[in-house]
């Protein structure tokens, strides 16, 4: 068992942060403000190989583990979460699409994907099935030329802003195996959005309503075959749910190293604050908080790399654990800046209302603890 990085992994994470704090972390406030990450960002982003982090390197992409993806996410998550984990988002599309796709579809889809010239979302959650994801209602009905879709999606980051769009809806009967995946793009003729959602954090993502009114798709648009979409999907959150608590970790962490240099440099009754013992012992608690759960999104990620048999109870335990922790840590530097933690100027205050959804995402956390006890009950 081995837990130091390899030196392509050293050179991953060293590339991944540099970019972040040059390209990133400047700006940060500037697009939380705008709303917007601007698309000039996304090429710089594939020239570094990240427009296609899963997949194959014949399909041009990075064929990146899911270990290695952590360690992008986490470093680029120190200059802003938001926009590490929309880029999650954009890559776990390119994951899927290369897993499941045809011949064809990865032809049609990857090269453009992999590159970022076409910014790709993902849209399963709809307005009256959040948890309940085999619950969707949007239906794909089939025609001569392909499908006829209707029906909307909710909170789907990059709304109006993609330019593709993996679109889970039923081709069947209302159980999850009728459910497919389809790749609908930008531009199509009775796709439109809703108005842009006013959010807590993730501001620089443009976040809306997804709304198809008898959009007519070609049949070359199925992603892999009809009633696997459910399918799909799961296997994607898994690896997903490992990069949202990857970029969790990486704000906590860049809330911590801003605290201990303000806490190096701030004084109260003659000394600085990391000269009080209980204050010591906080900054003790937050390292260990971040430290274990570091372990754990890294061990979940193997599991899932290895194809072990538990890789889905354990990506699940590991966001619910690096979310709580890294929420729980980025509060108390907050708390540990005093007033000024609550000023924009410090930036901790982003860091706190991005990491709050992290939680919540990609299944609630206790959603997951549903998954984990099933799963502990099916092996006993």
């Amino acid at each position: 068992m081995h837990f130091s990085m390899s030196e392509e992994q050293t050179s991953i994470w060293d590339t991944s942060l540099a970019f972040g704090q040059v390209s990133i972390a400047p700006f940060a406030r500037q697009w939380e403000g705008e709303g917007l990450i601007p698309k000039t960002l996304w090429p710089k982003v594939a020239e570094l190989g990240l427009g296609g982090i899963y997949v194959s390197e014949d399909c041009g992409g990075s064929g990146l583990s899911r270990l290695d993806a952590t360690l992008v996410f986490e470093a680029l998550a120190m200059s802003c979460p938001s926009v590490s984990a929309f880029l999650s988002i954009h890559n776990m599309c390119g994951g899927m699409i290369d897993a499941y796709g045809s011949p064809e579809s990865k032809a049609q889809w990857l090269p453009d994907l992999c590159s970022m010239r076409k910014v790709f979302s993902y849209c399963l959650t709809e307005p009256g099935s959040g948890s309940d994801a085999s619950a969707l209602t949007t239906r794909a009905t089939r025609s001569n030329e392909g499908y006829h879709l209707t029906g909307t999606k909710a909170f789907t980051s990059g709304g109006s802003y993609s330019d593709a769009y993996i679109v889970m809806c039923r081709t069947g009967d209302n159980s999850p195996r009728g459910i497919s995946a389809i790749i609908v793009e930008a531009g199509t003729k009775g796709l439109s959005y809703g108005a842009l959602e006013e959010k807590m954090g993730w501001r620089s993502q443009p976040t809306s309503q997804v709304q198809f009114d008898d959009c007519k798709i070609s049949a070359q648009n199925l992603l892999g075959d009809e009633g696997k979409g459910f399918t799909y999907a799961m296997a994607g959150l898994d690896g997903g749910r490992l990069n949202i608590a990857a970029s969790a970790l990486g704000g906590a962490q860049s809330a911590l190293d801003q605290t201990l240099s303000y806490m190096g440099e701030r004084k109260a009754f003659g000394k600085t604050l990391d000269q009080f013992q209980a204050l010591q012992f906080k900054l003790a608690e937050l390292e260990i908080k971040l430290q274990s759960a570091r372990i754990f999104l890294r061990q979940a990620a193997w599991k899932l790399d290895t194809k072990a048999s538990d890789s889905t109870k354990f990506c699940a335990m590991a966001k619910i654990y690096v979310t709580d922790a890294a929420f729980d840590v980025a509060n108390s530097c907050l708390q540990l800046h005093g007033g000024y933690g609550y000023l924009a100027d410090y930036g901790i205050e982003k860091i706190v209302r991005d990491l709050r959804v992290h939680q919540i995402l990609e299944g609630t956390n206790e959603i997951m603890r549903m998954i984990v006890s099933r799963q502990m009950l099916a092996d006993r």
